[in-house]
Formats: C-alpha cells, sequence, structure tokens
C-alpha cells in the first residue's frame, strides 16, 4: 500500500513520457504524495501543465525553482521523498547517474538521495543492448538501485524488440513491494489459493461460481512484499499474473487438491481464499450437448473433495486460515466451519452487504479466531488493505507458536 508515501516522479525525454500521467495518476489513487521534477526534454513530449494539474503541485524543472510553500531544489526534494521513480527513464540519464553526473534538478536530487531509486527505462532496442548502457545499468545495479526491465513490442521507431516502457501496473507493483516497510514475512513461505473452480459438464459447459480471484491475489502480492515465498495456486482468472512469485493455474477441484498437497508440507502457512466448486458432475459428457439434449437433461451431482477439511486434518506445524461467505448468520456458519476444519483464522464475508463480496475491489469482513471470537471487525476497504489486514493477524499467531 501507498498510503502517506511520498514519491518524486522523474519524467525524462522519450516518447514515453505521456504514460507517466497515468503512473501519476494510479500512485495519487493509491494515497501517495507526489512531487514531478520534469527534464527540458520531457517537456518537448508534454506539458508540464498535464502533471501539475494531476499531483496538485507546480512541476520542477529548474534546478533553481522554488515553491510557494517551501523551498523546491534538488536538497529539499532528496529529504522529502521516500522513493524516487524515474519512468520513463532514457539512457542519457541513466548514463548520467551511474557517472555522478548532476547538471539538473533530476540527477542533482537522485545524487543527493539516500534512499530507494527506482528507473523504468524506455528506449530503442539498439540503446538497450548497447555495451555502454549494460554496463551503466550493472553499476548502478551494484550500488542499489533499482530497474524495472523493460518490454517487447512495437518501439516508436517502428522496429519489433526490446525497449518499449514497462506495463504501467508492473511499475506500480515494483513501487509497492520496494516501499512495503514491513519485512515481517522473511523466511515463511505461503501458499495462497483463488479464484473459483470449473467442473466441466460437457466440452463447453461447466459449475462454477462467481469468485475472481482479486481477493487471493491481493494476499499473494501482499505476503510477497512482505518478505515471503509465496506460491499462488489459482483457478481460472482474468487477473495478469504478479512478478516475483510461483503462480500456478488449475481448472477442477481435484487438480486444486493435487497442487495443494503437492506443496503442502514445504509451507508454513496456508491461506484458502479459493471458491472451490463443492459438486461436480458425475459423469462429463463426452462432446457438446445440442439444445435437443438439453430440454432432457438431468445433471447427477457428486461431492468434491473438501481440500480445506483434509488440510485441518493433516495440519502440524502450519497455520491455516479460511474464508466463508455467507448471506446469514455469518458468524455463526463461519465459527462452525473453523471449528469443524480445525482453522486457526477465518475471514467472514457477508455476500449481501453492498460493494463487498466476489469480482469487487472491495470487501467488508469480519477475523474470526478460535472460539468464535472476533479478532477485528474491517469495514468496506480496499482488498489489498484488507489483505494487509490479515496478514498483521496471522503474524501474531506465528509469534505465539
Amino acid at each position: 500500500m501507498l498510503k502517506g508515501k511520498k514519491i518524486v516522479l522523474g519524467i525524462t525525454g522519450s516518447i514515453a513520457a505521456y504514460k507517466a500521467a497515468e503512473i501519476l495518476s494510479l500512485l495519487k489513487k493509491q494515497g501517495s504524495e507526489v512531487r514531478v521534477i520534469m527534464t527540458e526534454s520531457a517537456t518537448r513530449f508534454i506539458q508540464p501543465l498535464t502533471f501539475s494539474t494531476l499531483s496538485g503541485y507546480p512541476v520542477i524543472s529548474d534546478l533553481f525553482s522554488l515553491s510557494e510553500r517551501f523551498e523546491i531544489n534538488h536538497i529539499s526534494l532528496a529529504q522529502w521523498a521516500d522513493l524516487i521513480l524515474v519512468a520513463p527513464a532514457t539512457a542519457n540519464i541513466i548514463g548520467k547517474v551511474a557517472n555522478g553526473i548532476a547538471d539538473d534538478i533530476l540527477t542533482a536530487t537522485i545524487l543527493a538521495f539516500q534512499l530507494p531509486v527506482i528507473f523504468a527505462p524506455a528506449m530503442n532496442k539498439k540503446m538497450i543492448s548497447n555495451p555502454i548502457y549494460q554496463e551503466n545499468v550493472k553499476k548502478l545495479n551494484t550500488r542499489g538501485y533499482e530497474f524495472i526491465e523493460s518490454s517487447y513490442g512495437r518501439l516508436a521507431c517502428g522496429e519489433i524488440g526490446e525497449g518499449r516502457l514497462a506495463d504501467i501496473e508492473d511499475i506500480i507493483d515494483k513501487v509497492e513491494f520496494v516501499l512495503t516497510d514491513k519485512k515481517d514475512y522473511q523466511g515463511k513461505t505461503v501458499l495462497i489459493t483463488a479464484s473459483c473452480t470449473r467442473e466441466p459438464l460437457d466440452e463447453v459447459r461447466f459449475i462454477s461460481n462467481y469468485s475472481t480471484g482479486k481477493m487471493g491475489f491481493a494476499l499473494a502480492k501482499a505476503a510477497r512484499n512482505r518478505g515471503a515465498k509465496v506460491v499462488l495456486i489459482s483457478g481460472p482468472t482474468n487477473l495478469p499474473k504478479i512478478k516475483g512469485l510461483e503462480t500456478i493455474l488449475v481448472e477442477t477441484a481435484e487438480e486444486m487438491k493435487k497442487e495443494v498437497f503437492k506443496h503442502f508440507e514445504k509451507v508454513d502457512i496456508i491461506i484458502s481464499s479459493a471458491a472451490v466448486s463443492d459438486f461436480r458432475p458425475k459423469e462429463r459428457i463426452i462432446g457438446k450437448l445440442n439444445k435437443e439434449d438439453l430440454q432432457e437433461l438431468k445433471i447427477e451431482l457428486q461431492r468434491n473433495p473438501d481440500i480445506l477439511f483434509e488440510l485441518g486434518q493433516k495440519k502440524e506445524k502450519q497455520i491455516l486460515v479460511g474464508f466463508a461467505a455467507e448471506t446469514d448468520n455469518l458468524i455463526a456458519h463461519a465459527s462452525e466451519k473453523l471449528r469443524k476444519k480445525n482453522l486457526d483464522l477465518i475471514v467472514a464475508n457477508d455476500l449481501t452487504e453492498p460493494g463487498a463480496g466476489f469480482g469487487s475491489d472491495q470487501n467488508k469482513a469480519k477475523i474470526i479466531g478460535r472460539g468464535g471470537v472476533i479478532i477485528k471487525d474491517l469495514p468496506l476497504m480496499p482488498k489489498l488493505e484488507m489483505a494487509e489486514q490479515i496478514l498483521d493477524e496471522i503474524v501474531k499467531i506465528t509469534t505465539r507458536k
């Protein structure tokens, strides 16, 4: 989470400079405060007014410029910020920093800065493969500077290759990772299940539910940011893969069970946020049913394995956390599930609450511990923020064991 974080966004002279406007918007949306520095060449690609409007502060482009509120120079910015993100970063800016050149406000601020600096390069494929550029990157890496790899695709010159600015979601993800203060999951291996499962009826139809995987993916990202080794086992989802962790995609409940127990003995914490289908067709029909067949169709169902129950029976030192999505008697049903399945914690969601539940970017829940005790009553909040709250409660259990 970036709430309250202070970020300097450096923009340099690349055609990708227009994408910095979206980066700034997303940083602000996550609650961070952003000051923008533009190099002179960057202002040729996009007007500073765009960034001053989005950030709410004047854009800094002059080494000697002043703010109405306080002095803005390379020293005061370096003292103010928690992180500097240069996106897009040209070969020129990277070369200057690597060689200690501070001839403008951006390079001067970077060289005066003692906290994390992230570069998101964008340039022609021949420039990015040039040995001189590669040596500069290596030099900066050894000194603790962070880089987000550029992506492959069509470049502004019309060529195809490496050098495109990384996806904006990946840039924000990297900033979140670097700025995560808590590293209390270092040395821990966390297995997380996410999304739904699909149980095929024929070649085109299946039994499933509305789970999209957003809560499980938020938990996986938060655990990774806090230092955990994360194994994410997910059913079908449209969510992009999270960098820096192992993701295993499955389709059915049986496939999910197989993968969960393959990793079971090697993990310290299991968070079961997946909505596993309770039933599957007893027989899978070969081919595709036509409309005439469907009019007389009777589907005989059989129970799927209860993965969470089986985990509860086999766990020894592992911490086991489950989820309960209910429409009535939330606390009673969730507490009974916690008891029967031998869980350490359960996160209970009321699906009737507006804005919460499947498919939403927000959630509202109660975290319940052994004995049906409500540990936390969480109001409606972004799922990534809720993931942090859940991880906080799991850490408390690890310290007691």
